[in-house]
């Protein structure tokens, strides 16, 4: 078989190359447009709105970018995701505020304390399939959120408050809003140039045939088993940094965060946006947190109105924003 010269390559092939050195994170053109649009986004977006709520956007992405992961690219959907939100959460804030450690061990010790359960309770729930996967990542989200309620450190309905930023790298003072806003749009940046390298790699690539048709991954010799475990502990990870962001950010972790309607909402994110595409999640979490935070003059009527959204997003866009824009303009985004 042989191979065309990039001097053979038509018109058609090129222009749908990635610009200059965006090549090397394997985007596309379209993805190199659009990544580049959310980078302008990111550093314009300070000047018209509040930081803080800026950088509440961005927990959410992470956090939809990790259920993304097992559910969009792994097949695994999961009602219980912020077991691992919570848990990153309370364990940072507990251990920035009681042994004065810098934030960003604080956010690694949540992440990685959001890898250990996930590695306990992924084991368990991996080996039922389909809608029993589901119902078992349920209930661990509520049997965590129910240990929470009732373990002491977590100071019950109160939560965990007065969390410290502290001093990144114990050299930069992060209590200014903007200089916190900078260290989080890094850190959601390097969230999810990995998870597009990691789904465009060969690991990538057996876990969406494990998605597809497992019976046939497993008939090739791969053992699916061990892919899904570890992409549920990656997300896991994810998931725990995500709440471990948001809680250095607000300085305070409560039960909200490893609660069922946080669950919920996440698979709204991600669903709104669009499971399996890159950027669906991303969007998912921009309009989802932004409609909460509109709306929240309205009180209680903004879950009915996020509800009716939610239901004609499901009606009309079945595969998402990003989803429906992918197949209409026959694009990957």
């Amino acid at each position: 078989m042989s191979v065309s010269s990039p001097s053979q390559r038509s018109p058609m092939a090129a222009s749908t190359g990635s610009p200059g050195g965006l090549q090397i994170l394997s985007f596309t053109g379209a993805q190199s447009i659009a990544f580049l649009i959310m980078v302008g986004l990111l550093v314009l977006s300070p000047t018209v709105v509040y930081p803080v709520f800026l950088m509440k956007i961005l927990c959410y992405a992470i956090f939809a970018c990790s259920l993304n992961l097992i559910a969009g690219y792994g097949g695994m959907m999961s009602f219980g995701h912020a077991a691992y939100f919570g848990i990153g959460a309370y364990t940072a804030a507990w251990c920035t505020k009681n042994w004065a450690i810098t934030p960003e061990i604080g956010i690694l010790l949540g992440g990685a304390t959001g890898a250990l359960a996930g590695l306990v309770f992924g084991w368990l729930a991996i080996r039922r399939p389909g809608m029993f996967f589901t119902m078992v990542t349920m209930a661990i989200g509520q049997a965590v959120y129910f240990i929470c309620v009732q373990a002491p450190f977590t100071n019950g309905e109160d939560g965990i408050q007065k969390v410290p930023r502290g001093q990144f790298l114990g050299l930069i003072p992060l209590a200014d809003n903007m200089t916190m806003y900078w260290l989080v749009v890094l850190l959601f940046l390097g969230v999810f140039l990995f998870l597009h390298r990691l789904t465009q790699s060969p690991f990538g690539h057996v876990l969406k045939s494990i998605r597809d048709n497992e019976p046939r991954a497993t008939s090739l010799g791969y053992k699916t088993q061990n892919f899904k475990l570890i992409t549920y502990v990656l997300a896991t990870f994810l998931a725990g940094v995500a709440g471990s962001t948001k809680a250095i950010v607000f300085g305070i972790a409560t039960l909200t965060d490893v609660g069922f309607n946080m669950s919920g909402e996440v698979v709204m994110m991600a669903l709104f946006g669009g499971m399996g595409t890159i950027f669906g999640p991303v969007v998912g979490a921009t309009l989802t947190a932004s409609l909460s935070y509109y709306l929240s003059p309205f009180g209680a009527w903004i879950y009915i109105v996020q509800g009716t959204v939610f239901a004609l997003c499901v009606l009309l866009f079945r595969r998402g924003i990003i989803g429906e824009i992918n197949m209409r303009w026959n694009t990957r985004l």
